[in-house]
């Protein structure tokens, strides 16, 4: 267990709250005048699941490439929190969530807009559990990319994907889905969820796990022998728009159950939205360029970044999605094909898959939200 200290105004000496007359508080018509301290209220996806507070200016202590024994300190605005609800309430991103979207109030905004770094990011996610955001990576030669879709209303890291492939067949599939690392795993709707997972259940050599009691978010899942010390599963890889592959290394997740191990695709079925998670973008180096407007994609362990700060975390379930915002999914017909292949075997049936902390010296909050 890690104990996280809860962010306390008082106790900084860099702290200032914001004033409902900065040009970052969007809920002025809630003020009582131009002095009183900007009120915030978020409402996420997750049904009943809110933040309200008011809304901070701090440090954030950042290292850079150059001179990583050198800090630089840059002011940023995050709300603080006073009444959460829903999701928060039962173990969802208990030490906050960390705004990394195209907003003007967001990290990546804030450090572009005081020239503080290009107005791009990249977020890698280690097999290991190591992870690393770099602010001002704007990627490099060889990576995959594939343009946003933008919504001016409210912009999100929304992509389109054209085809799938599962086992090494693939399937002509048009639909939506928004990358986002506030999202434990994926959630997709039909007919990418059914496409997927049926195909996926159709060549899993282990017997489906069958039982309603063990609480599991997945609809997938398959029962692992006591002695069991390797198994194999379909890949499941990806097609975005423009032709870029995109090969899912870590589909599935190991969970431990009071009857044994199992193993389960990471897809959960949404009914409103399509998203990919942190599970798909596991050996990746996701690179969120807001410049060019394209998300890019490059294999990496996450070592090829000296940071400090690094500590995988283990969560014991399933968090809900942590996105802001209400988003239209569109979806295709889909060709469906006989899927055949699998991947190469897993040999560590008790691992699972892991959070990530980030090599930021500022540790309020480094579970993300894309908003």
């Amino acid at each position: 267990m890690i104990e996280f200290n809860i962010y306390s105004l008082n106790s900084s000496n860099t702290s200032s709250k914001v004033p409902c007359s900065s040009a970052l508080c969007e809920q002025q018509k809630q003020c009582s005048s131009p002095q009183s301290n900007c009120p915030y209220e978020v409402l996420y996806l997750s049904n009943g699941t809110s933040s309200t507070g008011v809304l901070v200016e701090d440090v954030l202590h950042l290292t850079t490439d150059e001179d990583k024994t050198k800090a630089v300190e840059a002011k940023i605005t995050f709300g603080c929190g006073q009444t959460q609800t829903g999701s928060f309430l039962n173990g969802a991103a208990p030490n906050g969530l960390f705004g990394l979207g195209m907003d003007n109030v967001s990290v990546p905004s804030i450090l572009a807009n005081e020239n503080l770094a290009s107005n791009s990011f990249s977020m890698c996610f280690g097999l290991d559990g190591v992870g690393r955001i770099t602010f001002g990576d704007r990627g490099s030669s060889g990576q995959g990319e594939t343009p946003f879709n933008l919504r001016q209303s409210h912009p999100t890291y929304n992509v389109s994907i054209t085809q799938v492939n599962v086992g090494g067949n693939t399937a002509d599939l048009d639909f939506n889905a928004i990358f986002d690392s506030g999202t434990s795993f994926t959630y997709l709707n039909d007919p990418a969820y059914t496409l997927i997972s049926e195909n996926f259940n159709n060549f899993a050599v282990e017997k489906r796990h069958t039982s309603n009691s063990s609480g599991l978010p997945f609809e997938y899942c398959y029962d692992l022998s006591a002695n069991q010390t390797s198994f194999k599963y379909p890949i499941v890889n990806l097609t975005m728009k423009g032709g870029d592959y995109f090969f899912v290394n870590d589909p599935i997740i190991v969970i431990s159950l009071q009857g044994g191990d199992v193993y389960c695709l990471g897809i959960v079925k949404s009914d409103n939205v399509n998203i990919i998670g942190q599970n798909f973008m596991t050996g990746y180096r996701i690179v969120f360029d807001r410049e060019r407007m394209v998300l890019g994609w490059k294999a990496s362990d996450c070592y090829d970044i000296e940071a400090s700060n690094t500590l995988p975390v283990n969560p014991t379930t399933a968090v809900p999605p942590a996105i802001a915002v209400n988003p239209e999914a569109t979806s295709g017909n889909a060709n469906n094909t006989n899927i055949s292949g699998a991947s190469p075997s897993i040999t560590s049936p008790s691992r699972h898959l892991k959070t990530l902390f980030y090599a930021l010296t500022f540790a309020l909050i480094p579970f993300f939200a894309l908003i």
